[in-house]
């Protein structure tokens, strides 16, 4: 719970505040970008929310924060708990809840007639267990990278799903069920390519559904700010010049959706997205 005796300095007055327990993971920024701001080292609150919409939105920043670092003196608060997993089309879902063992990373689901997908973990919640179960539950479980596993053991458990994770990876869920071998891409199961993109780790991996969606770990995400892709150099562990052969090779797939792990979504036309796409490719040249 956040700690009004901790408060960020640039927090402006009103019901929510940010406190100095905050890991800047970015999660409010994504879910209430009009209220929440990055100061450099930390989110503060920069402007109250003016309408009930942007009052939700904020609240479902405090709920998924990771750490507890969002508060709302408000003695009426919209009950937003059943919002998540949030609808990104229809049938691919945020999770919300994120993590602490991740650093706060998104973690998202799908709905497929063939079984539900898991990609990376939020945290291990009652109320997530019974949504998931409401919505047919986890057939596979999705590990991008070893950063990001966080509860995917608990959630494995809880359902019998299978963890896919790349050998590379396998130190951080050992017991994994289907172990990656492969170095480029694997058509696993119709709708869903595993593309290896080797660069943040030696074997971060990325998910592409439907040839649509692109679940990219932490490998590429969107700035909506300037409207372009990029990666995370200062957050590359293993290689940079191997995540850009990496992100090069993703100029042969086509998607309209960069979900990340850590970093902004983006929705773009295909054709638009591999031009954002190439662009990135240069810069990282």
């Amino acid at each position: 719970m956040a700690d009004e005796k901790k408060l960020v300095n640039e927090n402006v007055p009103g019901n929510f505040f940010v406190d100095r327990t905050c890991i800047n993971c970015d999660t409010c920024r994504q879910l209430a970008p009009d209220v929440f701001a990055d100061q450099g080292e930390y989110s503060y609150v920069r402007t109250q929310p003016v309408s009930p919409l942007e009052e939700v939105h904020a609240m479902r920043a405090l709920l998924a924060c990771p750490v507890g670092s969002i508060g709302n003196r408000s003695k009426i608060k919209p009950n937003v708990m059943d919002d998540f997993p949030l609808p990104i089309t229809d049938d691919v879902y945020y999770c919300g809840f994120n993590s602490a063992a991740s650093y706060g990373g998104n973690s998202f689901f799908i709905t497929h007639p063939e079984g539900n997908w898991l990609i990376d973990s939020p945290k291990y919640l009652p109320h997530l267990v019974r949504r998931f179960t409401a919505l047919g539950g986890i057939k596979y479980i999705f590990l991008t990278h070893r950063d990001d596993v966080a509860d995917a053991d608990k959630y494995a458990a809880e359902f019998g799903a299978q963890r896919l994770i790349h050998r590379d990876e396998l130190s951080a869920q050992p017991e994994s069920e289907i172990v990656i071998d492969e170095r480029e891409q694997l058509d696993f199961a119709p709708d869903f390519k595993i593309i290896v993109t080797p660069g943040h780790t030696r074997g971060h991996m990325v998910l592409l559904y439907k040839n649509t969606v692109l679940f990219t770990g932490d490998h590429l995400a969107y700035d909506p700010d300037d409207d372009s892709l990029y990666a995370h150099e200062s957050h590359c562990w293993y290689s940079w010049a191997e995540q850009t052969k990496s992100m090069r090779r993703l100029l042969a797939y086509d998607f309209e959706w960069v979900l990340a792990g850590h970093g902004n979504r983006g929705h773009l036309p295909r054709e638009r997205m591999k031009e954002k796409l190439s662009e990135l490719v240069a810069r990282m040249h």
